[in-house]
C-alpha cells in the first residue's frame, strides 16, 4: 500500500517517533507500505524554517534528501493537476501546503498520515 505523510508527521517520524500514533508508526515501519514524502512538505519546511517559526526541522530542511532516503520515504513531485486540484479545493480548509497534499492523495487514491483531522474535510482517508 502506498501512504502519504503530511508535513507534521514526517517531522515527528524524523525527530520524535514516540509522538507519533500507534497506526502511524505501524504504517510507516510496515516494509510492505510505500511512505511518500510532498515536495509540498519540503516547501513547507524550507519556509517555516527561514521564517523562524520551525527550528526544530532546520537538520531536515538542510538534509531533506538524504534524510529522506535513510528512512526510506520516497519524494511526491507536485504535478500541474496537483495545482490545480488543490486551487480549485472548495474546503474551508485553508493551510496551501495541507490543501496540495490532500490534492495529491486524492490524486494517486491514498491515505494521508496525518493528525489533523481538519484533513478529514477534504474526504481523504486519514490514518492515525
Amino acid at each position: 500500500m502506498r501512504v502519504l505523510l503530511d508535513t507534521c508527521t514526517l517531522i515527528w517520524a524524523v525527530h520524535s517517533p514516540t509522538t507519533l500514533s500507534k497506526a502511524a508508526k505501524k504504517a510507516i515501519a510496515d516494509e510492505n507500505n510505500i511512505v511518500l514524502v510532498s515536495a509540498a512538505s519540503a516547501w513547507e519546511i524550507a519556509t517555516k524554517v527561514r521564517n523562524g517559526r520551525l527550528p526544530v526541522a532546520a537538520q531536515l530542511e538542510q538534509d531533506f534528501v538524504a534524510i529522506l532516503r535513510r528512512a526510506n520515504f520516497d519524494p511526491l513531485a507536485i504535478s500541474i493537476e496537483d495545482a490545480l486540484r488543490a486551487g480549485r479545493m472548495t474546503s474551508t480548509h485553508k493551510d496551501p501546503f495541507d490543501r496540495m497534499i490532500a490534492a495529491q492523495a486524492i490524486s494517486l487514491d491514498i491515505p494521508v498520515i496525518s493528525p489533523d483531522e481538519q484533513l478529514d474535510s477534504f474526504a481523504i482517508q486519514r490514518l492515525w
